[in-house]
C-alpha cells in the first residue's frame, strides 16, 4: 500500500517541501517537527539528551491526567488527501495504542473555532510498525491534526495526496516546472538510490550538498542507471535542466531522456519505459554544473512521464522539466 501511495501521490507532510508541525499538546521527549522528516527513522543506541532517551520522531511524556495528546501539522501545500502512513519505527514500549486523524481547510492557524473533518476514526496501531490508511474524501485540506491515545511516540507521519496547483488558472502558454514536487511531480522508480534518494531530484530548492541529490552506487557490471518521473500534469516540455551541483568526482558522464504520454500506468512500468521514445538525445555532462537544454529537445507532443538515463552511474542534484500543460 505504501508503494502505491508513493507512485501516485506526493507526501504533503514532508518538511523538505515546507510542511510544519505548528502545535503539539506536548513534545517533551522528542520534537514534533522530527515526525515530518523525509529520512527513514533511526535508533541510536545510547543517545540521550536533557529530557531522556533521544528518539527520532514526536514523543510526548507519560500522561498523568485525563485526556490525550495531539499535534497540528500545516501541509506543504493545500491538497486532496488519499493515503496516510503512521510509522512507529523504534517505538516499542512508548507508542500510542490508538490514533485518529482530522483535517481542515483554513487560511489561518487553526484555533478553537476551526471546523475539523474526521479522516481516520480512532484506530489501533502497533509499535515498531507502519500502519497505512486509504482515504476516500474529495475535500481540500491545508492542515491535519493527529491524535494519539493517550500519549507516546510517532516516528513519522506521511500524508499522501495531490497538491492543489490551480492548473486551470494558468494563462495560455504559461510555463511551469511540471516535474517539481509541489506541482505534483513524483519520482516513481529507479535502478538504484544507494547514496541519495530519487525524490530529491524534484525538490523546489537548490541542492545544499552532495547528499541532497539522487546518487547511485558505483556500477561494476554492464548497463546504466535510470529514474522514472511522473509529471504533475501532462504537457509539452520546452526546457530541461540537469543539475550536477556538488557532484565532482562522481557525476554521470552522459545522459538521455525518454518520454511517453500514458493514459494508464502499466504494472511493470520500468520495463515498459525502455521502449519509450527519445525526448533528449545523448548529452555530455560536466561536474558541478547546470546543463540547460532547449533546442536539443525532440518534439514528441504531450508527455506525462519521463525516464532519465545516466551513463554509466553517478549523481544528479536536481532535474527541472519546464513546459506548457496540455
Amino acid at each position: 500500500m505504501i508503494e502505491k501511495f508513493k507512485k501516485k501521490y506526493i507526501n504533503l507532510a514532508s518538511d523538505r517541501l515546507g510542511a510544519k508541525a505548528i502545535y503539539a499538546t506536548d513534545d517533551f521527549f522528542a520534537d514534533k517537527q522530527r515526525m515530518l522528516h523525509d529520512t527513514d527513522p533511526v535508533f541510536i543506541d545510547g543517545k540521550f539528551d536533557d529530557h531522556g532517551k533521544w528518539m527520532d520522531g514526536w514523543e510526548s511524556r507519560r500522561k498523568r491526567t485525563e485526556g490525550h495528546d495531539y499535534c497540528d501539522v500545516k501541509l506543504a501545500r493545500s491538497g486532496f488527501i488519499h493515503g496516510v502512513v503512521v510509522d512507529t519505527s523504534h517505538f516499542t514500549g512508548n507508542y500510542p495504542p490508538e490514533i485518529s486523524l482530522e483535517g481542515c481547510n483554513s487560511d489561518n492557524t487553526p484555533d478553537e473555532n476551526t471546523q475539523w473533518t474526521t479522516l481516520i476514526e480512532k484506530s489501533a496501531i502497533n509499535g515498531n510498525d507502519q500502519k497505512t490508511f486509504e482515504i476516500s474524501d474529495d475535500k481540500l485540506y491545508t492542515h491535519v491534526r493527529l491524535h494519539i491515545y493517550p500519549d507516546g511516540g510517532i516516528a513519522r507521519l506521511k500524508i499522501y495526496g495531490e497538491p492543489q496547483c490551480n492548473w486551470d488558472k494558468l494563462e495560455a502558454g504559461e510555463i511551469r516546472d511540471l516535474g517539481e514536487a509541489l506541482n505534483g511531480g513524483r519520482a516513481i522508480a529507479c535502478s538504484d538510490e544507494h547514496f541519495g534518494q530519487m525524490s530529491n531530484l524534484l525538490l523546489p530548492d537548490k541542492g545544499i550538498n552532495m547528499g541532497d541529490g539522487w546518487e547511485t552506487a558505483r556500477r561494476r557490471g554492464p548497463g546504466h542507471d535510470w529514474v522514472l518521473i511522473a509529471l504533475g500534469h501532462a504537457g509539452i516540455l520546452t526546457k530541461i535542466t540537469v543539475d550536477t551541483a556538488f557532484f565532482k568526482g562522481n557525476y554521470p558522464d552522459r545522459c538521455t531522456i525518454q518520454a511517453a504520454n500514458l493514459n494508464e500506468i502499466p504494472d511493470d512500468i520500468a520495463s515498459a519505459s525502455e521502449r519509450w521514445q527519445e525526448l533528449l538525445p545523448e548529452q555530455k555532462l560536466e561536474m558541478d554544473a547546470e546543463h540547460h537544454f532547449t533546442d536539443q529537445i525532440v518534439d514528441l507532443g504531450t508527455v506525462s512521464h519521463i525516464r532519465l538515463n545516466i551513463f554509466p552511474d553517478g549523481g544528479v542534484s536536481r532535474l527541472r522539466l519546464h513546459g506548457i500543460i496540455r
